[in-house]
C-alpha cells in the first residue's frame, strides 16, 4: 500500500475520502501523529503529517524512527515522501517540482539508524542509490500521464534547520553538488532502506535558497507557502495516475 509523508504546507490531502485515523504505538516513541488511512477513487492509501497536523513539530525533533515504523506497521510497503525545498541551480527555481535521485545527509544530532538499542543486529544497507528506482519511474510515469511538469533528478542537500541557512553554507553545498536544500531528507530515507521501505521523494521548490534568488531578495514566508499551494495541487492529480490499477 502506498503511504504518504506530507511535509510543510501538506498537512492533508485534499479529495481523500477519509475511512478512520489510528494511534499507532511503536517501539521508538510516538509517531507525528494519527495514521490517517484514506482512499482516492477507490484505492486505498495512508498519510500522515510529518510535522504534526498542526505543523508543531520541528525537522529536528520529527521522530523518523517511530514515523517510518507506524507506516509500516500500518500497511505502507511504498513511501512518497513529499517536501518543501529550497532551490540552489538554475533548473531547480520556486515552483517546480523535482524528483531527486542523491541525497548528501549535512544533518547531526539525529537518530539515524534503528541499530540503537542493546542487542540489536547492524544493518549494512547499501545506500548508494538512495531512493528506489522502481518507485521514481513510476511517479516520473504518473507525472506525465497527468501532465505535470517534473524535473527528473538532482541532488538533495540535507540540513538541521530549523533556521534556514547562510549564504556560505548554500555556496558549499553547491560546491558539493547540491541542486536543492531541505530539512528532513535524512535520517527519513536511510531508515526507510534499513525497514525494508520502497521510498521516494517528490520535492516541491518552495524559494530560492539563499544568495541564489537572482533578484537577491530575503526569502518571504507568504511566498514560501504561496508557492507551496500552488505546486501542491498538482499532487491529486499525479496520486490518481500512481494509483491506476
Amino acid at each position: 500500500m502506498l503511504a504518504i509523508i506530507g511535509g510543510s504546507g501538506l498537512t492533508d490531502l485534499a479529495n481523500l475520502e477519509i475511512l478512520r485515523r489510528e494511534v499507532v504505538r511503536t517501539p521508538y516513541g510516538e509517531p507525528s501523529g494519527p495514521i490517517t488511512f484514506g482512499r482516492i477513487h477507490g484505492r486505498d492509501l495512508i498519510f500522515l503529517a510529518r510535522h504534526g497536523y498542526g505543523h508543531t513539530i520541528a525537522p529536528h525533533e520529527v521522530n523518523y524512527r517511530a514515523n517510518l515504523w507506524a507506516l509500516k506497521q500500518s500497511g505502507g510497503s511504498e513511501i512518497l515522501a513529499v517536501a518543501s525545498v529550497g532551490g540552489i541551480r538554475t533548473a531547480f527555481g520556486p515552483g517546480k517540482l523535482v524528483l531527486p535521485h542523491q541525497i548528501i545527509d549535512y544533518t547531526w544530532g539525529r537518530i539515524s539508524t534503528l541499530c540503537e538499542a542493546p542487542g540489536s543486529s547492524v544493518l549494512h544497507v547499501d545506500f548508494g542509490n538512495p531512493y528506489t528506482e522502481s518507485l521514481r519511474l513510476d511517479l516520473l510515469a504518473a507525472c506525465k500521464d497527468a501532465g505535470v511538469g517534473v524535473v527528473a533528478g538532482g541532488c538533495y542537500g540535507a540540513t538541521q534547520g530549523p533556521r534556514l541557512e547562510t549564504k556560505a553554507e548554500i555556496a558549499r553545498l553547491r560546491r558539493d553538488g547540491c541542486d536543492l536544500v531541505g530539512m528532513t531528507g535524512m535520517p527519513e530515507a536511510g531508515l526507510a532502506r534499513e525497514l525494508g521501505l520502497s521510498y521516494a521523494s517528490l520535492c516541491v521548490v518552495a524559494n530560492w535558497a539563499a544568495g541564489c534568488d537572482p533578484a537577491d531578495t530575503e526569502i518571504s514566508l507568504e511566498e514560501v507557502l504561496a508557492n507551496v499551494e500552488s505546486v501542491s495541487g498538482h499532487l491529486l492529480p499525479i496520486l490518481e495516475h500512481l494509483l491506476e490499477p
